[in-house]
């Protein structure tokens, strides 16, 4: 008798320290898997998620979660309330979808027209927001069934417009964080994950600090004189002078910022100017983007390329205007340091030791840093890329070709349903 009672204490004292530890059952990974191919072949662009956040509130209303719909346009954002008390902490996901014609050949790809920009475009998940969502929707499930467990709430934030809220509308994590997501209740930290057709399956990435970069788009118009292009002596050339200011741009990375301390990019991958080879035109139009890793970095980058522009557009007798930014400007995506090693042995734990490696901080960039501004948040990187397939051959995000291995989405669930957890446990 008294051996079985020291059995119990122990397995009672195993469990308050180490707390609830969830695993998916392969129907609902079947389940997670059959929601992401839905998505995937019914995609929506950003601030157009109608269906999409319908599908997602249907799922949390049947679990008995509490939902909110409309929230920045088509955001849907969901409220377990555990059987004890405790913070509050939010898992968020993005739905929307990108103005590109699928090109791979699945049962389940994407045939779907919309418009973009006034222009008849293909729709297709072609950065993987498909299967955040659908891990997100698995996670509801998973953690749903163990509500009288937790020790406080969990926020489900579906955020729509991430890639970015068509010109003169406002959308993504920025609104949402403007309609007060985070407050009512008020959220301690907040962990998202994107996953990646370059990692392999069952890894995770992360980082310390900043692991994406900030954005902010630009426009430059350079005015010139129109004339004749057998007599440029009589006008003044704005392609010339436009060529001379995005050669002028690149000295600004290359010769003015300590590019030891972060990597920064500036690009114009847009030009406009002229209709006739034989006409000069009077005015070019570029639009451009610029990543930064530091803050005073960006700073600095900013307050030069004003300079620049402007001088380099007077060297040529033009004149240039400098709209920064003109539509898209996400901060970094900063990982806060403390959060991160807090986490890690959840992450450890789930995936396994050898599977969770630090990673180079990436150029591309996520508004998922807006939320990070207001609370500590982490984000990292999900494998999605078979094992067997070798990275020079795994498609780019962005790309028509883009793929997904979906038995990736096991450990996305898993992951982040025991952060979520694990830091309501860790935070009484």
């Amino acid at each position: 008798m008294k051996k079985l009672l020291i059995i119990g204490l122990l397995i009672f004292s195993n469990t308050q320290l180490f707390g609830l530890e969830v695993s998916l059952t392969p129907e609902l990974e079947k389940k997670v898997i059959e929601w992401r191919r839905h998505i995937h072949q019914y995609p929506e662009l950003s601030n157009r998620e109608f269906k999409t956040a319908e599908y997602i509130a249907a799922h949390l209303k049947k679990l008995g979660i509490k939902v909110e719909t409309g929230v920045a346009h088509t955001g849907v954002v969901g409220l377990l309330q555990g059987g004890k008390p405790g913070p509050v902490v939010a898992l968020r996901a993005d739905m929307d979808a990108l103005p590109v014609i699928e090109k791979v050949d699945l049962p389940f790809a994407s045939k779907v027209v919309s418009e973009y920009n006034g222009q008849k475009v293909g729709v297709m998940h072609a950065c993987g927001h498909d299967t955040h969502v659908a891990m997100l929707m698995g996670a509801a499930e998973l953690l749903s069934a163990q509500r009288d467990q937790l020790k406080g709430s969990i926020k489900f934030i579906f955020q729509p417009a991430e890639e970015g809220a068509p010109k003169g509308e406002e959308g993504g994590a920025e609104l949402m964080v403007k309609q007060g997501v985070l407050k009512n209740p008020e959220v301690e930290a907040i962990f998202g994950l994107h996953i990646s057709s370059k990692l392999d399956v069952g890894t995770i990435g992360y980082r310390h600090g900043g692991i994406m970069a900030a954005v902010d788009n630009f426009k430059i118009t350079v005015k010139g004189k129109q004339v004749h292009g057998s007599t440029p002596w009589d006008g003044i050339d704005p392609i010339v002078a436009s060529a001379q200011i995005i050669n002028d741009l690149q000295t600004i990375i290359s010769r003015q910022l300590p590019l030891t301390k972060n990597a920064a990019v500036i690009t114009v991958g847009s030009i406009h100017g002229g209709v006739r080879s034989n006409i000069i035109p009077d005015e070019v139009e570029m639009l451009g983007t610029i990543r930064t890793l530091d803050a005073g970095m960006r700073e600095t980058l900013h307050n030069r390329m004003k300079e620049v522009v402007k001088h380099s557009a007077a060297v040529m007798g033009a004149t240039a205007k400098l709209e920064l930014p003109y539509s898209t400007h996400y901060p970094v995506t900063y990982n806060d340091p403390q959060l991160v090693d807090k986490m890690l042995p959840t992450m450890r734990k789930v995936a396994g030791g050898d599977n969770v490696f630090v990673m180079d901080a990436i150029t591309g960039a996520e508004d998922f840093s807006f939320f990070q501004k207001e609370v500590p948040g982490v984000y990292f990187f999900l494998g999605g890329k078979s094992t067997e397939l070798p990275v020079s051959e795994a498609p780019a995000h962005h790309t028509p070709e883009f793929y997904i291995d979906e038995s990736g989405m096991r450990l996305g669930v898993e992951v982040m349903s025991q952060l979520a957890i694990d830091y309501l446990n860790k935070s009484i």
